[in-house]
């Protein structure tokens, strides 16, 4: 049930304010694919809002960080998501209340299930309009709707302490800002803004070079022209989001297999590998869980 409200809200209230109005819903296509669930017989067939494969992924994701089983995930939990591939920087961002909605008040040092669900959407799919304002909100460390020369290099700067400790020699700052605006062409020199983000459509790109060093290192290696072929592209493709969640859910199923054929003492195959996975076990904390989010 959070998982389902965590993605209505991140899709459809556009405001941020914590409450849809009927403008937004009106917008919106979750009307639309309400009406689609009367229709389909298999609900992962629409991966917008309801999708169990991808609850299954984000809440796999979570309970993996989530050591202790507590509900919620710290500082340090967050930093070992995806081999450590987010900076501190960003990660203090997150935990410091910029991308609370409406009046929900940050726990000190501790992110909910629901407060994951946005940071999971928002980190995977780069090219969303959420996505584009979380972490534009996470950059502004000043608050005044303006990504700053200052603020960027702050942010570049651990990158290029981490890359030095991998033994490559990154980008002088200057060059690199060059490049950046290069690829933004923001309206008013100097300074970027989150128009110039979501005009640009390589706001994933720019995110990721600043804060994401795995992925800033594989779009370094990426062809140029399959880089200009993700900006002409305009035809109606799987979003970054749906294509991470299907392959991550594949992972999942191959692990699941795996393990019971492990717990079975033989490797037969007569696993189904279309069959819907079960959430971990969480006990009586499963409950907890969803009362705790909704309450928040």
């Amino acid at each position: 049930i959070t998982t389902v409200i965590q993605r209505i809200f991140y899709t459809v209230n556009r405001s941020w304010s914590g409450k849809i109005t009927l403008p937004e819903l009106r917008k919106s296509n979750f009307l639309q694919t309400l009406a689609l669930l009367e229709e389909e017989d298999d609900i992962n067939q629409i991966t917008d809002y309801f999708s169990y494969e991808h609850f299954y992924v984000i809440y796999c994701k979570f309970w993996e960080l989530d050591t202790d089983h507590d509900l919620y995930i710290s500082q340090k939990d967050l930093a070992r998501y995806s081999d450590q591939a987010l900076s501190n920087r960003i990660i203090e961002r997150i935990f410091s209340g910029a991308v609370v909605r409406g009046n929900e008040v940050q726990k000190e040092g501790r992110m909910s299930y629901a407060d994951f669900v946005w940071l999971l959407i928002s980190e995977e799919d780069k090219r969303s309009a959420t996505s584009i304002e979380y972490w534009f909100r996470c950059m502004d460390l000043d608050g005044d709707g303006v990504l700053s020369m200052y603020e960027l290099e702050y942010f570049y700067e651990e990158q290029c302490e981490r890359m030095e400790v991998m033994g490559i020699e990154p980008l002088p700052f200057h060059d690199l800002l060059c490049q950046m605006l290069d690829l933004v062409k923001p309206e008013r020199e100097g300074r970027v803004t989150l128009r110039d983000l979501k005009r640009c459509r390589m706001a994933h790109v720019f995110y990721n070079t600043f804060f994401n060093l795995e992925k800033y290192l594989d779009n370094e290696q990426r062809d140029p022209f399959a880089v200009q072929k993700d900006i002409d592209n305009d035809g109606p493709e799987p979003s970054d989001w749906d294509r991470y969640a299907a392959e991550e859910y594949e992972i999942l199923v191959a692990e699941e297999s795996g393990n019971e054929q492990l717990q079975e003492g033989s490797f037969e195959d007569d696993y189904d590998t279309d069959e819907v996975l079960s959430p971990p076990e969480t006990g009586d904390k499963s409950d907890k869980l969803v009362i705790s989010n909704l309450s928040a």
